[in-house]
């Protein structure tokens, strides 16, 4: 059922006589018709603290679960475009079917492969989540424990934007000398095309070359003769030729290249500067880049893929944090409530929030008209800015879990990986 789930609720209610009934009979309603699922989400005891506190906690744990929202999303974006680009082969995955017990074999993308085991590895951590008390010490206060996480979120954005600019700069710069190498005839590698014996090079001659239109052959041929009285009769020769044009070499002495390089251009031929070892530097620079884009690529996924991880698990302990708290906050001290884990399929989301409307209404019979007036004053801290409920309830946003392969490089506040 993991697998079609498209909503996600953090919930708390009381543990007094009636709601502790009305959990049971949400229980058997969703098992009775298969709409949700539901199971225990543990939340540690924390420390309280006093009042006043508690409403600044509330506030700042809404804007740093935006935050850290926005970072996972960050994330998640940089590993698609960048492992969008991978040129790694296919993955073979095998499945069975259940009817027939035929084997079938699916061809998968890396990128799809790993979106959907991190999904499942990430769907794991919250229906069996467990709170890390060697990371968030049960024994600090809130602020502390906020602290915490803000630091880490903020670290991994301000890394996040400097790697991804960094791994940016060198994917354009390696795609530049490709263009070049592999463009248009005054940048395009001539390597394999120009062989030594084509140029002749001495103590007075040397050969150019000459990038011609394909509609001015016929002038080169009349006219490169005259262009100097120091170019060698009948020296010209096609070496090379696209939908463009062509590459024509030319022998002339030395001492006249500079007056005929500028006849040339009067005619609308372009001298090329070519030389064997500037070809070769070209080239030792393109696989020197290659080589190092393919090692950034594997650091710049590996941390991508831990931070992953690790930013979803830190926004699930986030999210407990705002259910105690907020727990606090709406039904007192001492702490006594019950926390819930419900997932759903946006078909059924809307029926299952009547029920639970239903069955917790008693907690404020007035919940229904404050949900339904935008312009209601919330005097309860953290819960103006979402739609409010009788009981606390927090969404997760499962989007941030989707599998679609589909990448766009956007630039700005994701990674900006040109395609």
């Amino acid at each position: 059922m993991l697998a079609v789930m498209a909503d996600l609720w953090l919930i708390s209610v009381p543990l007094d006589k009636t709601s502790s009934s009305s959990v049971e009979q949400l229980k058997l309603s969703i098992a009775k018709t298969n709409q949700a699922s539901c199971c225990k989400f543990s939340i540690p005891d924390l420390k309280v603290g006093v009042l006043d506190s508690l409403l600044s906690t509330s506030e700042n744990l809404f804007r740093l679960d935006t935050l850290t929202e926005s970072v996972i999303k960050k994330t998640r974006q940089c590993i698609k475009d960048v492992m969008g680009q991978s040129p790694d082969n296919m993955v073979q995955k095998t499945s069975v079917s259940r009817d027939h017990n035929i084997e079938k074999k699916v061809v998968v993308s890396p990128l799809k492969a790993y979106l959907q085991s991190v999904r499942a590895e990430m769907m794991s951590c919250v229906t069996r989540f467990q709170w890390d008390k060697a990371k968030y010490p049960t024994a600090l206060p809130l602020s502390s424990l906020v602290d915490i996480i803000n630091k880490d979120v903020s670290q991994v954005e301000t890394e996040l934007t400097s790697r991804a600019a960094a791994y940016s700069s060198l994917n354009t710069s390696l795609q530049s000398l490709e263009c070049k190498l592999d463009g248009g005839l005054l940048t395009r590698s001539l390597n394999g095309i120009i062989r030594k014996e084509d140029l002749v090079v001495s103590e007075y001659l040397t050969t150019v070359l000459v990038v011609v239109s394909r509609g001015s052959y016929l002038q080169w041929e009349k006219t490169y003769e005259s262009l100097s009285e120091f170019v060698v009769p009948r020296s010209s020769r096609k070496l090379y030729e696209d939908g463009e044009g062509g590459i024509f070499s030319v022998t002339l002495f030395k001492r006249a290249v500079f007056d005929f390089k500028a006849k040339a251009q009067e005619k609308r031929f372009t001298l090329r500067e070519y030389s064997f070892d500037l070809e070769e530097e070209k080239l030792q620079e393109r696989k020197q880049l290659s080589v190092y884009k393919n090692e950034q690529y594997g650091t710049f996924v590996r941390w991508l893929k831990v931070n992953y991880s690790e930013m979803f698990t830190t926004w699930i302990h986030l999210k407990a944090l705002r259910v105690f708290v907020e727990s606090v906050l709406r039904y007192g001290l001492p702490v006594r409530y019950q926390a819930l884990l419900l997932h759903t399929d946006s078909k059924s989301s809307r029926k299952v929030k009547e029920e639970l409307a239903s069955l917790f209404r008693h907690l404020d019979p007035t919940a229904n008209v404050k949900s339904n007036k935008s312009d209601q004053i919330c005097d309860i801290p953290g819960l103006c800015q979402q739609e409010y409920f009788s009981y606390v309830c927090f969404d997760i946003n499962t989007k941030v879990l989707e599998i679609t392969e589909q990448s766009a490089s956007v630039r700005g506040t994701h990674c900006s990986i040109k395609q």
